[in-house]
């Protein structure tokens, strides 16, 4: 049967929209998920080195900023003594679109031939189908334009270059072979390229290799924090992309390997989370959604007028193994058009240049009108969603798999669904684009304002059920308009909406840290006390870093500091067990039960919206929020526990400008050439 490729144990390197997966011994064998990709087509399925007919043995892999290094030893050519006498180091770089590796020879003796063998291979298969498992014989190679090479489908061509030796095909792909002599402290070095070219290709590399936020530095008792800002901002460089139709519009892809494209969900809350570092990346991600924004009613691909779409793809996409296909672009997504708005929202208040913001208000405009219509297509005052192809995904929340919403006693839930997160996001978007409206003269604010009243009547009166935590909001409303009833994390994400009144956010605080959802590094998905709970469920009972960073930032924003450092000091654990790459979801098992995280094998990594977490966990200890319009600068992180005492980060922005920061002894001390008013203290809602 094929399954999944586990990617637990994998090295990926990463230029979107290119990557590539290898074993832990720095091998690229012909298994699993390991190989070259670029866009959706893996390029190349196998790299095998062989040293005087052998393959070497690995002693280290390391990552370093100018590529991968692999030290290996080939004893196949030592003599009988303990030391290691042939030396091979790898070293492979990537850009978008080229793969180079170099292999030098290296010996104790005076000198030594040596015959240096790689053996390429390449399957053409569609990333969805590397994701089912399958497997796929390898392709002939062809002479292309002074080079041997493949096309492969949709038009994208590979050519593999070789310095000091001639590319030969081979019956299984591309054969490169030299003789060289080493000797001491004379060193062989060969080296071979690959180049791709897809000249249909919807995403590509930025024009610029600048980034598009800043690069803060970190100063904590805690080495965690620095460590883990410093790995993430690393990764995130990778995950840059653009359309191609618009090289100088940058958003982040969603994540590697499967979704290492544009996805309206996670592109705008990677976006937002890393507002503290800049809006440039907010500008870029909204823009290009804005020219995507949905324009008529198309029941295949989900698309309505003023909807954000959910994913744009060069080819379409298998969904479970190929039972069924999404469109290349595609708008099933219920948050994406709310999270859209409150994106524009938030990047105004962190400063976003005003001539920006307003050249967008039409797309806020046509989004707000697809919340109060086709978001609610019924009329009930609620965001629901609901597959009419019958070809869609059935869940269209962040939570996006099949059993993602369950009653508390595992019973699956029947759509149309009404998610309860995402009441939190349409009321925050309906206010915050209120806000906009009357700042810039436009529309009807106080429409909006109203609408927003409406929902959270019609929320508060639907939504709260109790349960072994307490009382709290039900994950979703059924196609009955009854309340399903199972403790989720997606409630923890109507903290600092607005859409709760202080009573109502006490109680939901309160149920979020009961030890049944609060496994110690972060919110489980789904508490412990629900029947379908398993630590090892993707969204049922795991844990997913953003996830957990989203509610961190909204008890922040609802005062609840305490309990927010505490979920925010279980990530920093995570990461730290992770080698301060946060992935995609990780078990959910209890902290005070295991030795240290444990991996949930097919979690993608690097992924933009946890990466981008790591900046949400540095502005809840700096308890940091922006208001450029109002001239506010709020720093509220006075009140930080001992471990974090002490806390400087330079190199924030704010309205384009640095921003430095400091919690010491009580005070919080700020520098910007930005004039704002800065308003310090603690307020606890506890």
């Amino acid at each position: 049967m094929a399954r999944q490729p586990l990617l637990h144990d994998l090295v990926v390197q990463l230029r979107a929209p290119s990557q590539v997966w290898c074993g832990s011994d720095g091998e690229i064998r012909p298994t699993g998920v390991q190989g070259i990709f670029h866009g959706d087509v893996r390029v190349l399925s196998a790299v095998e080195l062989r040293v005087g007919g052998a393959e070497p043995e690995t002693i280290a892999v390391g990552e370093r900023d100018d590529g991968l290094r692999v030290s290996q030893l080939a004893r196949n050519l030592d003599g009988a003594g303990a030391d290691p006498v042939t030396r091979v180091e790898r070293h492979r770089s990537l850009e978008p679109g080229r793969f180079t590796e170099t292999v030098e020879i290296s010996t104790s003796e005076s000198e030594r031939e040596v015959e240096i063998l790689v053996r390429l291979a390449c399957d053409g298969l569609a990333m969805d189908q590397v994701k089912a498992g399958a497997t796929g014989p390898g392709l002939p190679a062809e002479q292309l334009d002074h080079a041997l090479g493949w096309q492969l489908a949709g038009g994208l061509v590979t050519r593999v270059l070789a310095e000091g030796t001639s590319p030969e095909p081979a019956a299984d792909g591309i054969e490169l072979r030299w003789r060289v002599r080493a000797a001491v402290n004379r060193p062989a070095r060969v080296g071979w390229t690959l180049l791709i070219d897809d000249p249909r290709a919807v995403v590509g590399a930025p024009a610029s290799t600048e980034h598009e936020w800043s690069e803060p530095h970190v100063e904590s008792p805690d080495p965690r924090l620095a460590a883990l800002v410093h790995r993430s901002l690393r990764d995130l460089s990778g995950l840059r992309l653009t359309t191609s139709a618009h090289p100088h519009e940058v958003f982040l892809a969603a994540g590697a390997p499967w979704f290492l494209t544009l996805f309206g969900r996670d592109s705008l809350w990677a976006a937002r989370m890393m507002l503290p570092l800049g809006t440039r990346l907010a500008g870029g991600t909204l823009r290009t959604l804005a020219r995507m924004q949905g324009e008529r009613s198309d029941l295949g691909t989900a698309e309505q007028p003023g909807k954000i779409l959910h994913e744009l793809r060069r080819a379409s996409q298998g969904v479970d193994g190929g039972a069924f296909h999404l469109p290349p672009v595609y708008y099933g997504t219920v948050d994406a058009t709310a999270l859209w708005v409150n994106l524009l929202h938030d990047a105004w208040r962190w400063g976003m240049p005003e001539d920006e913001v307003a050249a967008l208000l039409d797309h806020l405009e046509a989004a707000l009108e697809w919340l109060a219509t086709h978001g609610d297509a019924d009329g009930d005052g609620l965001l629901e969603y609901i597959d009419a192809s019958g070809q869609g995904l059935a869940n269209q929340g962040w939570k996006d798999s099949g059993d993602s919403v369950q009653w508390r006693d595992g019973r699956l839930a029947e759509g149309p669904i009404a998610l309860a997160e995402v009441q939190g996001y349409a009321f925050e978007a309906a206010r915050g684009g209120a806000a906009l409206l009357e700042h810039f003269g436009r529309g009807e604010p106080e429409r909006w304002r109203a609408w927003a009243a409406r929902l959270a009547d019609r929320f508060r009166a639907s939504f709260w059920v109790e349960g072994p935590e307490g009382q709290h909001p039900a994950i979703a409303l059924d196609a009955a308009k009854r309340p399903v009833d199972s403790l989720t994390s997606n409630v923890g994400h109507l903290l600092g909406t607005g859409l709760l009144d202080p009573e109502e956010e006490a109680r939901l605080v309160k149920a979020l840290t009961d030890p049944r959802i609060s496994s110690g590094f972060g919110l489980r998905t789904m508490s412990s006390s629900a029947a379908g709970f398993w630590p090892l469920s993707y969204h049922g009972g795991s844990v997913w870093p953003h996830d957990t960073a989203i509610v961190v930032a909204g008890m922040v924003r609802a005062g609840f500091r305490a309990e927010a450092l505490g979920l925010a000091e279980g990530l920093l654990a995570a990461a730290a067990d992770f080698d301060f790459r946060l992935p995609e979801l990780f078990a959910g098992d209890a902290r005070c039960e295991v030795a240290r995280a444990v991996p949930y094998p097919a979690a993608c990594r690097p992924q933009a919206w946890s990466a981008a977490s790591a900046v949400v966990v540095l502005t809840a200890l700096l308890g940091l929020e922006a208001d450029v319009p109002g001239g506010v600068l709020r720093v509220t992180g006075t009140g930080v526990p001992p471990l974090w005492a002490g806390l400087r980060v330079h190199g924030l922005r704010v309205a384009g400008e640095p921003l430095d920061v400091e919690v010491r002894d009580g005070e919080a001390r700020v520098r910007t050439s930005v004039p704002l008013r800065v308003e310090a203290g603690w307020r606890s809602g506890t």
